[in-house]
């Protein structure tokens, strides 16, 4: 992601993102620890979907073996 689009979800300029970088960088840290979380996240339930599927699969018998 680039400081553009971060600013664009903070509501914010990326000058003012640089400013923060050098005046804040413990809210910096946190904004990006956020981010990583969320990333995290999505692919934990990505993750938990298609296991459910395999177990769906294996549980009807319509697992294909090769």
């Amino acid at each position: 992601m680039t400081k553009e689009e971060l600013a664009d979800i903070l509501g914010t300029t990326r000058q003012n993102l640089n400013k923060w970088e050098k005046e804040r960088p413990d809210l910096v840290r946190l904004i990006n620890q956020g981010l990583a979380l969320d990333e995290s996240i999505e692919a934990t339930e990505k993750h938990l979907e298609n296991l459910k599927a395999i177990k769906e699969k294996a549980s009807s018998g319509k697992f294909k073996l090769k």
